[in-house]
């Protein structure tokens, strides 16, 4: 079921996306902040009680409606149930709109347009960017957007999936990923509130441990539909030039699949002046410096191209392979 129910979430969000402003936002950051308000006092075990209570209860919900459909209403409910959770936990029209729009901006010269919309997206100062550094920006962020908004939601979706959970490796994805960039904000600056250092902390590890094999398996899947040497090479050699293990593994595969140089600082990114714009916004508020470059030619206006095709071939790569999967269970 888990085949076909993320092939029609996919069809659905590429015919009617989300806006970026929508109610699942709004529900999701009332949420999240309903569960830190009421069960974090400040200790170290409360952190685990508050992130066991944003992200596993939703979860749990998803499984147990799942396993209610299929075991005593209908099969057919449980698919529609499981193709609307997995429809809003995607997103790739959510970052999609920026991505090209920032390309049709610069194949039309327009740089100015192009930073505009760059900072909009990441809320980055990149107003004194040269042109290759925009582009490098624009090609990191959507990669790392891709695999948050996709890969990774597709991968927790088809492993819990196959141990009986329905859609509930969905929510777990989409709520860690979430709640990792959610508590980065500090508290003291948008409600006068204290900060638990350790939820923020332990959101970020969880998401981390998480993310550990679904970041390799899309990173496997840039290499091979793309330049399967280079990327391999980079993933060995430039991965550790990323602060973050899990970006660098992927953008490190990635600019070898494409042939691109990635990696540099980082401009300032202010600070959002609440959560839900945060969310809203897509602000990585913890995004990763690298102390290094990979090799490869400078970021160009074709790479956007490369990097396009490059996630669409990874995407039909994983879904051959997980309808292959499907077909030979049901023939054996």
């Amino acid at each position: 079921m888990s085949f076909f129910a993320v092939l029609l979430a996919l069809i659905l969000e590429q015919i009617r996306p989300l806006p970026r402003d929508n109610w699942v936002h709004d529900g999701l950051t009332l949420w999240v902040d309903g569960a830190g308000r009421n069960f974090d006092a400040g200790h170290p075990h409360h952190a685990r009680v508050v992130w066991a209570i944003a992200v596993g209860v939703p979860a749990l919900v998803a499984w147990l409606v799942h396993w209610v459909l299929v075991s005593h209403i209908s099969l057919l409910l449980a698919l529609a149930f499981d193709v609307f959770v997995i429809y809003l936990c995607l997103g790739f029209r959510q970052f999609s709109h920026y991505f090209t729009d920032i390309r049709e901006a610069l194949e039309q010269g327009n740089e100015d347009r192009a930073r505009q919309l760059l900072a909009e997206w990441r809320h980055l100062e990149v107003a004194d960017l040269p042109r290759t550094e925009v582009l490098r920006h624009v090609i990191e962020h959507a990669l790392l957007a891709a695999h948050r908004h996709v890969f990774g939601v597709f991968f927790c979706v088809v492993v819990l999936a196959a141990l009986g959970l329905g859609p509930a490796g969905a929510i777990l994805y989409r709520m860690a990923e979430f709640c990792s960039r959610y508590w980065m904000v500090d508290r003291r600056t948008v409600a006068g509130l204290s900060v638990n250092e350790g939820l923020r902390d332990l959101a970020q590890r969880l998401f981390m441990w998480i993310d550990y094999v679904p970041v390799r398996l899309t990173a496997f899947g840039f290499a091979v539909v793309g330049n399967f040497e280079e990327a391999m090479a980079g993933w060995r050699r430039d991965a550790e030039l990323w602060h973050s293990p899990n970006e660098g593994i992927l953008l490190a595969a990635a600019a070898g699949a494409v042939g691109v140089r990635l990696g540099g600082s980082v401009p300032h990114a202010g600070r959002p002046s609440g959560r839900t714009t945060a969310f809203a916004a897509g602000v990585d508020v913890n995004v990763s410096q690298s102390v290094g470059s990979t090799p490869g030619l400078p970021p160009q206006i074709g790479h956007l191209a490369s990097v396009a095709a490059l996630v669409w071939r990874a995407v039909i790569l994983w879904m051959l392979l997980l309808g292959m999967l499907k077909l030979s269970n049901l023939l054996g």
